[in-house]
């Protein structure tokens, strides 16, 4: 052996050997976070470093933050894939929901964003990303999407469903094509009657009982028997709803909670309405909404995000955690295949560890 040779091999030996170190301190991070989520109370770093230290471990926060985030670049690859098999689909959910960050240099935080996007109920792939950003601005969502596009690298133009946000907006105006939440839609005239006991808010309900009835029934269909369904049942219904909302809306003085209910439907009804005529729209947004729900529950628990980018590598890891477990993965489990096989597994076969994809070792 050439001693060139011998040392590339004893510096990819180390490289291996400090890597396999920084990924056994990581597990013991990686497993309270995941314990913790799952027993709906998010385990973050302050909280770990005292169970460490109870537990007889003295291992600093800014140690555990540090292999948190080295592990955080180290998956990024891999959640650039899933990412890119995520724009391969012609149907996706987008949301969005605050978290603080720590403005740099002032001890003070500020409203960022982390904004999710993932396949429906409906696709076989399932996957979802979260994408840190620094604000609220539409810009990210295009970003996210490749928009405006070029001819060498086009946009991705497929369906979006979303709530009624206007940082989504340009992206129509772009290629994409609208899909509105029905869910907002009811949501408005439910307030009605909940809050105020409406006798139309209550009317309203019936139509959208009976259009979510039809979406229970055919949940488990195939895409021709559910659009013949919606064809056939829910567009009877739409209908009828529209018209009946027309009929009311002159009735009703501007500006009242009444008024504004019927107005969000009424000028958004192409969107609210699309899914009737494609199986493979879902009729709202609430899957989306339903991966986010933990974060958003878990904010209470939060400190905040140190930096953009700790928030961003945060957002990579939680993107494989979610995706791992809407696919009936053991997260702990996928994650520690997979730090422990990202060091040598090659680059032009990433995505054979992505969470839809992925095999255990053992069974390789």
């Amino acid at each position: 052996m050439s001693t060139a040779a011998g040392g590339r091999r004893l510096r990819r030996t180390d490289r291996t050997q400090r890597w396999a170190t920084r990924v056994h301190g990581v597990r013991l991070s990686v497993r309270a976070s995941i314990d913790g989520e799952e027993a709906g109370r998010p385990c973050h770093l302050y909280r770990q470093e005292a169970i460490f230290q109870r537990a007889g471990h003295l291992i600093a926060r800014s140690t555990l933050a540090q292999w948190v985030g080295e592990c955080g670049v180290q998956l990024q690859p891999l959640v650039d894939a899933l990412a890119a098999e995520l724009l391969r689909h012609p149907v996706l959910h987008a949301d969005e929901t605050p978290v603080a960050m720590l403005k740099p240099g002032l001890g003070k935080t500020h409203r960022a964003y982390l904004w999710s996007y993932c396949t429906t109920s409906f696709n076989p792939i399932k996957a979802v990303v979260f994408d840190f950003a620094d604000s609220r601005g539409g810009q990210h969502v295009r970003d996210f999407l490749g928009l405006p596009g070029t001819r060498d690298k086009p946009a991705w133009q497929g369906k979006l469903v979303s709530d009624d946000f206007s940082g989504y907006k340009a992206c129509f105006e772009l290629g994409v094509t609208e899909v509105g939440c029905m869910a907002h839609a009811r949501r408005k005239f439910h307030e009605l009657w909940a809050n105020h006991g409406s006798a139309i808010g209550e009317q309203a309900l019936k139509y959208f009982v009976q259009l979510y009835e039809v979406e229970r029934e055919a949940a488990e269909a195939d895409t021709d028997a559910r659009l013949e369904a919606r064809r056939r049942r829910s567009r009877p219904v739409a209908d009828a709803l529209h018209h009946w909302m027309l009929q009311q809306r002159p009735k009703i003085p501007d500006g009242s909670a009444t008024a504004k209910a019927i107005d969000y439907s009424l000028k958004r009804w192409q969107a609210l309405t699309r899914f009737v005529d494609d199986g493979d729209l879902p009729i709202d947004n609430n899957w989306v909404e339903n991966q986010i729900r933990p974060i958003a529950l878990g904010r209470q628990n939060w400190l905040f995000a140190g930096s953009l980018r700790a928030g961003q590598r945060a957002a990579a890891v939680m993107s494989l955690i979610h995706s791992a477990r809407i696919n009936g993965l053991d997260a702990y489990a996928y994650l520690r295949d997979v730090l422990e096989r990202l060091p040598l597994h090659p680059a032009s076969r990433i995505e054979e560890l992505l969470p839809h994809r992925w095999r255990p070792t053992a069974s390789i």
